[in-house]
């Protein structure tokens, strides 16, 4: 039988075990609540609280990218500001100023971010250039032409069609109107019904193999705040406008790369590759063409991001995209990526943008100046990666 220090040992690492694998998830919950007694409840405006996330929306698109190039090794891409800057303005200009047809000017903005992507993802994965190097180089190239494009100019867009696709509010006959929206809670509610159904079909059948699995109290515990969260966010957006198709864009964008990243032997080889590179190749991976297609991928969202951007503002110029490569990059390593590579989720990096977007939405709500909105931000990546730094150190990685 265990003795009573067995036993204590066991509940504080248990205990220890949580409060790292959860660290970023409480903390969003304490800088939440901590806002919202700062803001005199404000941050819970239905507003508020819908404009999170689109305004955060290029944030996690972004994100989704740069984590397969964090994954790799700690790689980082730096250029993905100025592609939405070159790709926003390509867009801006043919459809203000040519008339171009809209889906094709989509279409082909967003092969003109791959085609960036490309470019830089054949430097990096077969000729061997640091990605640092190389995506320094890409984000003056791209802003270069960016601003060449748009002749240092500011240009709008008012096409509504244009607008329509990436910032329409949907309205489902029947259960919106002017005067009342319902379709965020019926979405909602059968959400959480596919999710309850996905946490019992997945206990039977790790049951069924003999699986090890959690207590039935953790599962159904944590699916059941999730869908307390997800429900009063529901709520939240029918006292407001309701579903954007900006929201849709995203939510896309994050469920594809966490079926990538988690249920895929094509996801897994990224994970290798930032474990163990040479190990990667001895298995008969082609880590040239890993890192290839990190980047070739990263420039095509960052193509749609300068589409969801641009739709959003309404407009374009040559400072378009300063410094988002850095929102994307902190989400990331806030989110739990490993500065070394190898490990990361989208999960991770959701609650990552996430706590960023609380704090710029709490400090704006407050009347906080940028300069310190840059600061806080700067400080909690610091400690996010510090902690990562220090828990990897602890556990001998």
């Amino acid at each position: 039988m265990a003795t009573n220090k067995e036993k204590q040992g066991n509940e504080q690492f248990q205990l220890g075990a949580f409060l790292t694998k959860y660290s970023m998830v409480i903390a969003l919950v304490i800088v939440f609540i901590l806002f919202y007694f700062l803001t005199d409840g404000r941050l819970l405006y239905a507003q508020n609280m819908s404009n999170l996330l689109l305004q955060n929306g290029y944030v996690l698109v972004m994100a989704c990218g740069m984590l397969l190039c964090i994954l790799t090794g700690g790689n980082i891409d730096l250029s993905v500001g100025s592609v939405i800057c070159l790709v926003g303005g390509v867009a801006a200009v043919l459809i203000t100023n040519q008339g171009f047809n809209i889906y094709l000017t989509i279409l082909l903005c967003l092969f003109l971010g791959l085609a960036a992507g490309v470019w830089q993802g054949y430097w990096i994965g077969y000729i061997r250039i640091p990605p640092f190097i190389t995506t320094l180089g890409g984000m003056f190239i791209f802003r270069g032409f960016g601003r060449l494009v748009l002749d240092s100019k500011t240009v709008s867009v008012q096409d509504t069609t244009f607008l329509n696709i990436f910032t329409a509010y949907i309205q489902i006959p029947g259960l919106d109107n002017g005067e009342r929206i319902l379709s965020p809670l019926v979405v909602g509610i059968l959400v959480v019904i596919f999710i309850f159904y996905r946490t019992v079909s997945s206990r039977a059948n790790k049951e069924k193999k003999g699986y090890r699995q959690n207590s039935a109290l953790a599962d159904f515990g944590r699916t059941s705040l999730i869908s307390l969260v997800l429900l009063a966010y529901c709520y939240l957006l029918s006292q407001y406008k309701g579903i954007s198709v900006m929201l849709l864009w995203v939510v896309a964008v994050c469920l594809l790369y966490h079926f990538i990243t988690s249920k895929t032997a094509f996801g897994r080889y990224f994970y290798a590759v930032g474990g163990n590179e040479k190990a990667t190749q001895l298995s008969g991976i082609d880590t040239n063409k890993v890192y290839f297609i990190a980047y070739a991928n990263m420039g095509l969202l960052a193509g749609l991001c300068g589409l969801l951007c641009l739709a959003r503002v309404g407009s374009v110029n040559g400072a378009t995209g300063t410094s988002f490569e850095m929102d994307a990059i902190g989400s990331c390593f806030i989110g739990g990526a490993s500065a070394y590579g190898g490990s990361g989720t989208v999960s991770g990096v959701i609650i990552g943008a996430l706590l960023l977007g609380v704090i710029n939405m709490g400090m704006s709500i407050m009347g906080i100046g940028d300069s310190w909105q840059y600061v806080v931000k700067g400080g909690v990546l610091l400690l996010a990666v510090i902690f990562d730094v220090v828990s990897n150190r602890k556990s001998g990685k």
